[in-house]
């Protein structure tokens, strides 16, 4: 998920496959837009939740908060600063929000991982990384049982933010402020099914006001347990 040693990446077809047919469907779908950008694949979808969807996802949030985590063997206190909060994949406010982003993408609901919501206060942030999984890094071998590298990201923004809190892509050369039930979604690999590098993005830091958003990340193969 974050910096790890340089390696030379491994390309995949099926994540090169997994890739083609996501973007394909968002393509025809008259409710997303994909961003005019050449390095990355990023859509967004307005007005992706209603008002009282982006309420009960906040108020899960809120009663279920606890400090942010890091998969890493670097771990740094002050990489990432906000709450987060494991939300239960079977819950009548989770589920449908849930599965309709895999329908959204067009993957199988197994392949993704259960939304987990974030919380970031004044000054809270998430400093630069990927979302995927680095191979050289130790917890690449418990990553590879459970579903493999990880693929598309979804992130939903549950309200709008006073100041500050937008999601940055500097390399990608996009930055996107939060709005009330707007849905992101991005490839994190590249044509060829590798991991693309400049997907690295970053939650910048609150300037004024609480930021909530809900994240799915989906894997290459099925990562419920059967």
């Amino acid at each position: 998920m974050l910096f790890a040693r340089k390696q030379k990446p491994a390309t995949s077809p099926l994540r090169a496959e997994i890739g083609r047919q996501v973007a394909a469907r968002l393509d025809a779908d008259p409710r997303v837009e994909r961003a005019g950008l050449e390095a990355i694949q990023l859509y967004f979808h307005l007005d992706f939740l209603t008002g009282d969807q982006c309420d009960a996802l906040i108020a899960l949030i809120d009663a279920n908060r606890r400090p942010s985590t890091l998969l890493s063997d670097r771990a740094d206190t002050g990489f990432r600063t906000s709450e987060s909060c494991d939300m239960d994949r079977w819950s009548p406010d989770v589920r449908p929000i849930d599965e309709a982003i895999a329908d959204l993408l067009g993957l199988p609901h197994e392949n993704g991982e259960t939304m987990q919501g974030q919380r970031y206060a004044v000054g809270q942030q998430f400093r630069a990384h990927h979302d995927y999984f680095h191979e050289s890094e130790s917890y690449w071998a418990q990553m590879q049982a459970s579903g493999g590298q990880r693929t598309w990201t979804a992130m939903i923004f549950l309200n709008d933010v006073e100041e500050g809190g937008a999601t940055w892509f500097p390399q990608a050369g996009a930055r996107v402020a939060p709005r009330r039930g707007m849905l992101l979604a991005w490839n994190n690999m590249k044509p060829d099914g590798s991991p693309n590098e400049l997907t690295l993005h970053e939650g910048m830091p609150v300037a004024e006001g609480v930021k909530y958003i809900v994240t799915k990340w989906f894997r290459e193969g099925s990562w419920l347990k059967r």
